[in-house]
């Protein structure tokens, strides 16, 4: 049975028993006016949905939300949430377990290597080149993961004892603060502690680009959002591409 999480004041969080996607849901809502901050959470997603596309196992005991924002900003900066998400959830955890997660670029958590959590970010514009709505689709692997895919994991197995509604309730504020203090304070701080969060400055990457694979060592990210790797001792910044950490700093031990 679900428990219905307290959400901060000016947020509606919608609950499903089961969905196809909780970001096909939210789209449909933010088309038809739903408000910033509306919430839409489900228990189970029968079509979810990652990044280029590819299907996310979505079965129940693991968290699927997505979260509709209307942050006015122009088109260029709308992909700086994904960094926002991505602290708040990596804070979220932190506070409620001793689970070692890092961030990986663009959109993943990780622990010892294992993911974790992905996020999914769908925009559109106004025409006028400001964004009309975002909508951050966010998954965690809490009770269970895919096991055929050998670099995924969940957080139960690595010692989580709070549940899927602890961690909206512990997420939600993070990320609404998170967002305030962006729309006021800009990149800088949230890039400063995304790096903080993030692989080990330093670790051993391979990254798929589109016309190659480069590999060297993770330096943070830039002013940009984009990826810093040092290859052959010159900075290379990475706009688009899948990592892959190769090192043993990627087991999430700082």
């Amino acid at each position: 049975m679900m428990r219905h999480p307290q959400v901060p004041a000016g947020c509606q969080l919608i609950a499903y028993k089961s969905l196809g996607s909780t970001n096909e849901e939210a789209r449909r809502l933010a088309e038809e006016g739903a408000p910033d901050r509306t919430v839409v959470w489900a228990e189970e997603q029968t079509s979810g949905r990652g990044r280029h596309g590819r299907n996310w196992s979505s079965p129940p005991g693991n968290l699927y939300h997505s979260i509709i924002c209307r942050p006015g900003c122009p088109v260029a900066m709308a992909p700086q949430l994904g960094f926002v998400v991505g602290v708040a959830m990596a804070g979220a955890i932190r506070a409620l377990s001793d689970i070692p997660v890092v961030l990986k670029w663009p959109n993943d958590l990780l622990v010892k290597g294992k993911k974790v959590s992905g996020l999914l970010l769908e925009s559109t514009d106004d025409g006028r080149g400001g964004v009309s709505w975002v909508i951050a689709g966010i998954g965690v692997n809490l009770e269970n993961h895919p096991e055929m895919l050998p670099d995924a994991g969940n957080l139960r197995s690595f010692g989580a004892k709070f549940s899927v509604e602890d961690l909206i309730e512990a997420f939600l504020p993070r990320l609404f603060d998170l967002v305030d203090a962006w729309n006021r304070d800009g990149f800088a701080p949230i890039r400063a502690q995304w790096n903080e969060l993030a692989l080990p400055f330093g670790t051993e990457i391979s990254v798929k680009l589109p016309d190659r694979t480069l590999s060297g060592r993770f330096e943070g990210v830039d002013a940009s959002g984009n990826m810093a790797v040092r290859h052959d001792g010159d900075l290379i910044y990475v706009a688009a591409g899948d990592v892959f950490p190769l090192s043993s700093a990627a087991t999430g031990v700082l």
